[in-house]
C-alpha cells in the first residue's frame, strides 16, 4: 500500500513540476496576468481540472515559481557575503554568483524581472517578501564583519538593501547580454563591481 502511495506521490510531484516548467516556458513571451491555465495544461497534456490538484490559481502557480526562482539563492548569498576575504573579494564573488545564476537560469531571472512590478499582486508580494529576506540575511552577514562596529540594525538593513538592489540590477543587465559578445558581459561585470565598490566605500565613511 505504501509503495502505491509513493508512486502516486511521485507522479503528482512530476505533474506539478511539469506545470511549473510549462508555465515558465510560456512566460518567456508574456506576463503572468495574461497566462491562462488552459495554456499551461495543454502544454503538459493534462485536463484543465488537473491544474487544481496542484494550484488554486495562476497566481498560486506564480508564487510557486517565485519560490523556485529565488528560494535556492538564500544560502548562496549568505555564504558569498559572509565568506572569507576582504570587501573586494566578496564583491567579486557576488558578481560572479549573479553572472553564473543568470547563465544557468535565464527564464527564472526574466520571470522575476518582469513580475516584480507586474499585474498579479500576490506574486509581487511574494517577490517583495523574498527580497526582504535577502536583505535581512545580508544584514545579518554584514553585522558580523568588523567594519560594522557602531552601526545600528536599521542602517545595516539599509546598506543590505543597497546591495540587494544592485544585485537585481546586475542580474537584469547580465540577462540583456546573454547572447551578446563576451566583451559586453565583461563590461557589465566591471560596472557592477565598481558600483558595489562605491557602496562599500560609502560604508567606510558612513559613521565619520
Amino acid at each position: 500500500m505504501s509503495h502505491t502511495l509513493g508512486i502516486r506521490q511521485a507522479q503528482k510531484q512530476k505533474t506539478r513540476q511539469a506545470l511549473l516548467d510549462a508555465a515558465l516556458g510560456l512566460l518567456e513571451d508574456q506576463s503572468l496576468s495574461s497566462l491562462g491555465l488552459r495554456e499551461v495544461t495543454r502544454a503538459v497534456g493534462v485536463a484543465p481540472t488537473a491544474f487544481y490538484r496542484h494550484f488554486r490559481s495562476t497566481a498560486d502557480l506564480g508564487i510557486a515559481l517565485v519560490e523556485e526562482a529565488l528560494g535556492s539563492l538564500h544560502p548562496m548569498i549568505g555564504t558569498t557575503v559572509s565568506g572569507a576575504g576582504d570587501s573586494d573579494d566578496r564583491i567579486i564573488r557576488a558578481v560572479d554568483l549573479i553572472a553564473r545564476h543568470v547563465q544557468a537560469q535565464p527564464a527564472h531571472v526574466r520571470f522575476i524581472a518582469r513580475e516584480r512590478h507586474g499585474g498579479v499582486q500576490p506574486v509581487r508580494e511574494a517577490i517583495r517578501d523574498q527580497l526582504a529576506r535577502f536583505a535581512e540575511e545580508v544584514r545579518d552577514a554584514l553585522a558580523e564583519q568588523p567594519e560594522s562596529e557602531g552601526w545600528s540594525g536599521e542602517d545595516l538593513l539599509m546598506l543590505a538593501g543597497l546591495y540587494v538592489d544592485q544585485m537585481l540590477m546586475t542580474a537584469s543587465q547580465f540577462l540583456e547580454t546573454l547572447d551578446a559578445p563576451a566583451a559586453q558581459r565583461e563590461q557589465v561585470t566591471r560596472l557592477a563591481t565598481r558600483r558595489m565598490r562605491l557602496i562599500a566605500l560609502g560604508r567606510g565613511h558612513w559613521l565619520a
